[in-house]
């Protein structure tokens, strides 16, 4: 009821962050039931059917790394003055962001199973939208306990990522306690591009020729060996830009800071090397992203015939969609996070403009480090794909 409450006295900002994240787990839902109902309609055709489930797993990682930006973000998670008083210290008001979340991804699975029976015509009334009736397996029925109990995964997976993501720490280790050093991991940034190009090597070797069959997001083109394989493959590359980004982040801070800088420059660098840390994990799921959807991009061109469907448009625009909110919302943080350094450089004479140049430098920093590597992970992705 609280959360309830609090979510009806929210700013316009934060129940639209909210009502993203309803969208988000809508769209997840919704392609969790296709695979029901593909399975439904296809029973001979099991391992086609598992594989449009695993491709679930990156719109629900998606979602679910949206919901705790937004759960992060978000005030009423926030400890403030006299809420200890009240009984509401760490511990009850990460249950409360949990609670939060939950709910709203809840209502996000609910909409998408009333579109899914919709669309099948299970509600009455033909199906519309011009929605292949063979991709949600119309006219064959879904077992409603199993279809109800996959999507219980979307809201679950928020819930506890947002748990553990907004857990209680110990002061010292905090990063409101000023603890957090200066400097990038030692192995964040060299096992993050190891684990990349291990990811493509693993691509490349098992993505020589057969045909993959269609799905949520097929692997189309010229695939041979094992997809299970290929799909490892891509994910072990997006697993180690994610785990460079702090340290990525963090080195175009270095580069700012080299030499002899000036107010500018070692103003932007400082920046952006203390908050490595809370913008690099976005910024690195952004730039992975961002490789395989210029990979896709390049196979559709190469491929003679449509390699994508309708469902395939559904999943890239989930993600794509949550992972730029995502890397959004980590900014609005930082931004926040530094308010009171802002304030005290305005006291001391520092001019609007002056800090708006030293944003553009942060960004134009990242730009030059972060999208040419963008480009060439996604390029040597894309080769076992086209050739």
């Amino acid at each position: 009821m609280l959360a309830l409450r609090l979510a009806r006295g929210s700013r316009p900002l934060v129940l639209l962050r909210r009502l993203s994240v309803t969208a988000a787990a809508a769209g997840t839902g919704f392609l969790l039931l296709s695979t029901v109902g593909h399975a439904a309609g296809h029973p001979s055709a099991a391992d086609e059917s598992l594989v449009r489930l695993l491709w679930c797993a990156a719109p629900l990682a998606a979602t679910a790394q949206f919901a705790v930006s937004t759960a992060r973000t978000d005030p009423a998670a926030r400890l403030q003055r006299g809420m200890t008083a009240a009984g509401l210290g760490p511990l009850r008001l990460t249950l409360l962001a949990t609670v939060s979340t939950a709910l709203t991804c809840f209502l996000g699975v609910l909409l998408a199973l009333l579109a899914f029976l919709r669309l099948r015509g299970d509600l009455g009334g033909p199906t519309s939208l011009g929605v292949n009736s063979d991709l949600l397996g119309a006219g064959h029925p879904v077992p409603l306990v199993g279809a109800l109990l996959l999507l219980t995964i979307v809201p679950l997976t928020a819930a506890a990522a947002t748990a553990v993501s907004l857990r209680p720490r110990d002061e010292a280790g905090s990063p409101e306690a000023g603890s957090r050093p200066r400097t990038a991991p030692p192995s964040g940034l060299p096992w993050g591009i190891a684990l990349a190009a291990a990811g493509l090597a693993i691509e490349a070797y098992t993505s020589r020729g057969a045909h993959t069959p269609g799905g949520l997001l097929p692997l189309p083109g010229r695939l041979v060996g094992s997809p299970p394989g290929v799909l490892a493959g891509w994910a072990l590359s997006t697993f180690g830009l994610v785990l460079a980004g702090p340290g990525l982040v963090h080195l175009c801070g270095r580069l700012l800071c080299a030499g002899r800088p000036g107010a500018l420059r070692l103003l932007s660098g400082r920046v952006l090397q203390e908050e490595s840390h809370r913008l690099g994990r976005p910024l690195g799921v952004l730039c992975a992203v961002a490789s395989a959807a210029y990979a896709a991009v390049k196979v559709y061109e190469a491929s003679a015939s449509s390699p994508f469907g309708p469902l395939t448009g559904i999943g890239a625009a989930v993600v794509l969609a949550c992972v730029t909110a995502s890397a959004l919302t980590a900014a609005v943080e930082s931004r926040s996070a530094r308010a009171h350094t802002t304030a005290a450089l305005r006291r001391l004479g520092a001019s609007a403009s002056v800090l708006h140049r030293a944003a553009a430098l942060r960004f134009l920093a990242l730009a030059l480090v972060l999208a040419p590597l963008t480009w060439t992970v996604a390029e040597m992705a894309t080769l076992p794909l086209v050739h």
